[in-house]
């Protein structure tokens, strides 16, 4: 077994040790989600903790952990005998983003079930990570599939198999702890809720400290047992603190004041529901605990906020998790106010809130010569999601040259106009669902109709490879003519390899949205471009509820740029079009020959996922030879490849040329305007889409 790099010797981190160490103490706080760039060491912290945590006593043949002091009466190894007890370390599973459904609740053995009338259960994650923690790196990547059977494993504490009337079930309990990378795109609010606590992680800007975290990791790769132990003293510690704070959380209490405050705070920050009430107090109970206190104070409450609601006040997707630290403290100061008035009348309910962050035994305060982190630091209230940190949740970002600048100088033809200043997007609305036509196999999502594992049961076929969704009436007509010939004489039907049957399900799934937008000077209005703006922003929210990929082409002056590379992150796609210049030519053929480039690299990395092409141009093309006849040649090469398009009109004023009809045309793409393109003006898109798109292969 390889030798985990130690807790204690992480570097910094301090809002994400404290965190971890939390959920250590008091496991109902409901797990972390870590959100940081790449190379930060998320990973290499959360695997440190599983040597941190308590040891789990269980039984010898219970392959589902059940605890010997609390009997699982449903266990399905279950009835154990008590000699069979023995204690183990706790365990971190991992779940890996391409994980099949089976693996993560378990699987049946089918044909064993259907012979033999058994329930030959194989265990997944799922058990083996009850009683433990389940880590899922890349957890935005995570399939809705995986992230269905999650969300009701962690709201019900159990797991449950249901395959063609064979039932399981077994307890699962366990702390989530996920990783990821905003860059690659945003988690369902669902699973987003289910975190109790959300860290917010950068890699240091500190010379010395980075010098340190240099030093630290040769010196573990170089020689991990040595290092191991030359840092177990400190890891002992760490275990022993993690112990006497568990035992001492039943006492904790948790006063009237101290709740006040978590629901005033909740309730100022406008949080959906309750669960962040309830997560806050258990997050505060448990940081006093830690600190080796009985008592709730208001530092507690403040750095459990810092903590369990950063990513609970998002209003909309591009909202960037975080808090406004001066609401916080304005709060949390008028309940101060209110209880320096009450002092010496009624009485102070929560008398220990005033005593500050030791409270009045003392001791235990976490601070840096205890070796553990802080409970409230300058970095760790900005690691936490202050909204000035909002920037590093986005990807680096290829500069727009200013417009004086040389190279936009070099950008432009000569006597082309000048490059406006970026505009503000209008606010977005619910726009209409375009959709591809046909049918797919693509990653499973909302957008256009495919085969998937998921979705209503429209015929069954043989199985192609392991068999994970059984067509039950389909698999025993294909047995019943041979039970004669094969001699069946008990109750059971003799199943046959060849007879199995596999289901196949029509659901959705997610696209490739291209984006390809006009950044031109006939585009420049400001009350134009705002209004276009306005209308990618608003494409860009469906793309994000319908579990697309999403990727923006801007062509301007001399050519196109590929703004935003094929992505899960939406985010990332509404800031780059906030930062959106126009100015100059309108090169449409080059804006559709990269997008054609990009669709052709996009086939070769994930030939599954269907690509829809988004045009947002009046049409006028300008620059080089025959500009309109070089933009219908491409858009001619396009239309030949399969590709769907839409072609969204941003034509306006009194004179129209009508020419985004035409490259609609050549595209063979339904055409809309920017008002058409709003739900509430339009009944009939989609079948537009369908129908245009039909009769011009037809025609073809």
């Amino acid at each position: 077994m390889s030798t985990p790099y130690p807790f204690a010797a992480i570097v910094g981190m301090d809002s994400l040790r404290l965190a971890l160490l939390l959920n250590a103490v008091s496991p109902s706080v409901g797990g972390v989600l870590v959100r940081g760039e790449k190379g930060t060491a998320k990973t290499t912290t959360v695997r440190a903790l599983a040597t941190l945590l308590p040891e789990v006593g269980t039984h010898t043949d219970c392959r589902f952990a059940c605890d010997p002091a609390a009997p699982d009466a449903t266990c399905p190894d279950g009835p154990h005998e008590d000699g069979t007890r023995f204690v183990r370390p706790a365990r971190m599973v991992e779940l890996p983003v391409g994980a099949s459904e089976d693996r993560l609740v378990g699987s049946l053995d089918i044909e064993r079930a259907l012979s033999d009338g058994v329930k030959a259960f194989e265990p997944g994650l799922l058990a083996a990570a009850h009683r433990g923690v389940l880590y899922v790196d890349e957890v935005n990547l995570l399939g809705d599939h995986l992230v269905d059977s999650l969300l009701d494993a962690a709201a019900t504490g159990a797991a449950h198999i249901e395959r063609e009337g064979v039932s399981v079930r077994h307890a699962s309990r366990f702390l989530l702890v996920g990783t990821m990378n905003p860059e690659e795109g945003e988690l369902r609010p669902q699973l987003l809720d289910r975190f109790g606590l959300t860290v917010e992680v950068a890699a240091s800007r500190e010379t010395d400290e980075r010098v340190e975290v240099v030093r630290r990791r040769l010196a573990f790769d170089e020689d991990p047992a040595a290092f191991a132990a030359k840092w177990a003293a400190e890891e002992d510690a760490l275990r022993e603190r993690i112990a006497a704070a568990r035992a001492l959380l039943p006492s904790v209490r948790l006063g009237d004041g101290a709740l006040r405050r978590i629901a005033a705070v909740c309730a100022g920050f406008e949080v959906d529901g309750m669960r962040a009430d309830i997560v806050t107090a258990r997050t505060a109970t448990a940081l006093a605990a830690w600190a080796g206190r009985t008592d709730v104070v208001t530092d507690d409450v403040r750095q459990a906020a810092l903590l369990a609601l950063p990513h609970r006040r998002r209003r909309n997707p591009f909202d960037a998790p975080g808090l406004d630290e001066d609401k916080l403290d304005e709060i949390l100061r008028q309940f101060e106010e209110e209880d320096e008035e009450n002092q010496g009348e009624d009485g102070d309910p929560q008398g220990p809130d005033d005593d500050g962050p030791g409270g009045p035994d003392g001791p235990g305060d976490g601070g840096p010569g205890d070796g553990v982190p802080p409970q409230e630091t300058t970095q760790e209230a900005t690691d936490a999601g202050s909204d000035t940190g909002s920037a590093a949740d986005l990807p680096p970002q290829r500069e727009q040259p200013a417009a004086d600048s040389p190279s936009a100088q070099e950008g432009s033809a000569p006597g082309a106009a000048p490059e406006a200043a970026p505009v503000a997007a209008a606010d977005p609305f619910r726009t209409r669902k375009f959709d591809v036509p046909g049918l797919g196999e693509g990653a499973a999502g909302r957008r256009s109709r495919a085969r998937t594992a998921h979705g209503r049961t429209t015929g069954a076929r043989r199985p192609r490879g392991t068999l994970t969704r059984l067509h039950l009436a389909a698999t025993l007509q294909a047995a019943a003519p041979h039970q004669r010939a094969r001699g069946r004489a008990g109750r059971g039907l003799v199943v046959r390899r060849d007879d199995l049957r596999e289901a196949v399900r029509e659901g959705r799934e997610g696209n490739l949205v291209l984006f390809v937008v006009d950044a031109s000077g006939s585009m420049a209005a400001r009350k134009r471009m705002s209004a276009v703006k306005g209308a990618v922003l608003s494409l860009l929210l469906d793309a994000y509820q319908r579990r697309d990929k999403i990727g923006m082409i801007t062509f301007r002056g001399s050519g196109a740029d590929v703004a935003l590379p094929p992505t899960s992150s939406v985010d990332a796609g509404a800031a780059r079009l906030e930062k959106l210049p126009t100015g100059g030519r309108t090169p449409v053929a080059d804006g559709l020959l990269r997008a054609r480039e990009v669709l052709r690299v996009e086939r070769l990395r994930d030939p599954s996922r269907r690509p829809l092409l988004v045009v947002v141009t009046d049409g006028r093309a300008t620059g080089g030879p025959e500009p309109l006849v070089r933009a219908s040649r491409a858009a001619g090469l396009l239309a030949a490849e399969g590709t769907a398009s839409v072609v969204v009109d941003c034509e306006a004023g009194p004179v129209r040329l009508g020419l985004a009809a035409e490259l609609g045309q050549s595209l063979r793409a339904p055409v809309v305007t920017l008002d058409e393109l709003r739900a509430d003006t339009v009944t009939a898109l989609v079948r537009t889409v369908r129908t245009t798109t039909a009769t011009t292969r037809g025609a073809a």
